[in-house]
């Protein structure tokens, strides 16, 4: 398998820019997409042709941003430890804010399975170490009657985390490691038999961070350099090139087919030809 065969375009074209540090995106249902300027403070909108707009300030510095099954935006506070939901009247509930009476790290991304679980990763990025709290770098599941476990907390820096089209395998990166886990999900919604799926190790400026999976389970993550996609069985399929160092993605647009790439300043967008897993 080659890049044009999953690939409508395998040249990223700038969409938006102008910000401190793009993340999070996540797009809207309603057509539009949301994505996080994490220093600025920022949840910003962008509609198709149009400039981004503040959509949400303060965000709590924000990071990986999602939709519950309800439509309802899920939130990596990443300056205010928590993971939050902002219900259709504006209020916004905190989720998850300490583990066994410690506070979190700095949740970092976040996805949310069928069943209504929130799973997010917490590494330390957003906090100085005299006020970490957790002993560990962990993988959390929110369940749905709203108790918090900890499913991994042998990561060093877990950070982007996706799951399989069948939700039989969530997909969870480690930036300082340089690879990407595969978890086998049970149906309790506990983790068992992680192994190393992927490798992303090159000389390029930057880390695996974001991470998508497309209906086909063709796997795609931020790394050095742009773009990595994988197939279902690990194999790399290859890498498109960023013009800024990549942060996040999201499928998005009517069909789902446009791929949205947060990249330090900047938003730029591709086309894919497989739509992406979808939020709701």
């Amino acid at each position: 398998m080659q890049l044009t065969d999953i690939l409508e375009s395998t040249i990223m074209q700038e969409i938006a820019s102008g910000f401190q540090f793009t993340e999070g995106p996540v797009w809207h249902p309603e057509g539009y997409l949301l994505f996080s300027d994490i220093p600025a403070g920022i949840i910003y909108r962008v509609d198709p042709g149009k400039l981004g707009v503040p959509w949400r300030t303060p965000s709590g510095h924000s990071n990986g941003l999602t939709l519950d099954r309800q439509g309802r935006l899920v939130v990596c506070e990443h300056g205010n430890r928590r993971v939050t939901r902002i219900e259709a009247d504006g209020a916004v509930v905190p989720l998850a804010t300490h583990f066994q009476g410690a506070r979190l790290n700095s949740p970092n991304d976040v996805v949310v399975r069928s069943d209504g679980s929130v799973y997010f990763t917490d590494p330390p990025y957003g906090v100085k170490p005299e006020e970490k709290e957790l002993p560990f770098n962990g993988v959390f599941r929110i369940a749905p009657d709203g108790a918090c476990h900890l499913l991994v907390d042998d990561f060093d820096r877990c950070n982007g985390l996706a799951f399989s089209p069948d939700e039989q395998t969530l997909y969870v990166d480690d930036t300082t490691r340089g690879h990407i886990r595969a978890f086998d999900v049970l149906p309790d919604g506990s983790l068992h038999n992680g192994r190393v799926f992927a490798e992303l190790k090159a000389e390029d400026e930057g880390v695996p961070d974001g991470m998508k999976v497309d209906v086909e389970g063709n796997i795609y993550c931020t790394g050095p350099g742009g773009l990595w996609m994988f197939q279902p069985d690990g194999t790399l399929i290859g890498v498109v090139r960023a013009p800024e160092v990549p942060a996040n993605l999201a499928f998005g647009g009517a069909d789902r087919k446009t791929i949205y790439v947060t990249a330090r300043n900047s938003v730029y967008a591709l086309r894919a030809k497989n739509p992406g897993v979808p939020v709701l």
